[in-house]
């Protein structure tokens, strides 16, 4: 499937879903954010920014915002959140986000998907911080080998999160092969 198609699987499925998507980003928002973390985000991640609209879509409809409203990808990056459960009296030692690294959205309980920036096609991580030990590598599995393959399986109901696939006990997630590599750089 091609690019434009799968941005436009998107944009239906938003709408079915009945999400209210603000405007998309547009290329000074972009630069902003690109600046704050330091490297460019894969161009398939800007379309649907772009073109969808500023989160509020995919699975559970909790595609974080790009930035601006608060959880965002930049706030999340930026540790804020973390500051905040901190000041509210929450322990929290993380998230720790390897080198290009970005979070995309929040699964709650400390749990995000994310997207290796630095990687062709963009491969989707799952951060799953809640029976790490003493090794922040351990926290983080591949969940699609692209951006792409991972949108794929929300549009066609079958990623790990969706009930019958959770309940596949066959079905084991992987470990980030770059994980120690990428958190120690």
């Amino acid at each position: 499937m091609s690019e434009d198609a799968l941005v436009e699987r998107v944009r239906v499925r938003a709408a079915e879903d009945g999400e209210e998507l603000g405007a998309g980003v547009g290329s000074a928002e972009v630069a902003g954010v690109e600046a704050v973390v330091g490297f460019t985000l894969p161009p398939l991640l800007l379309r649907l920014y772009r073109e969808v609209g500023n989160g509020g879509f995919g699975p559970d409809g909790a595609m974080l915002p790009l930035s601006g409203e608060e959880p965002s990808v930049v706030s999340v990056y930026r540790g804020e959140r973390a500051r905040s459960d901190e000041a509210a009296g929450v322990e929290e030692d993380g998230p720790h986000w390897p080198t290009g690294v970005l979070p995309v959205l929040d699964w709650g309980c400390g749990m995000y998907a994310a997207v290796d920036c630095l990687r062709p096609g963009a491969p989707v991580l799952l951060f799953e911080p809640n029976a790490v030990g003493d090794d922040w590598a351990d926290a983080w599995f591949e969940d699609a080998p692209s951006l792409a393959q991972w949108l794929d399986g929300w549009l066609d109901g079958a990623g790990w999160w969706e009930e019958e696939a959770m309940a596949d006990e066959s079905r084991v997630m992987e470990p980030w092969p770059d994980a120690a590599a990428r958190i120690a750089g």
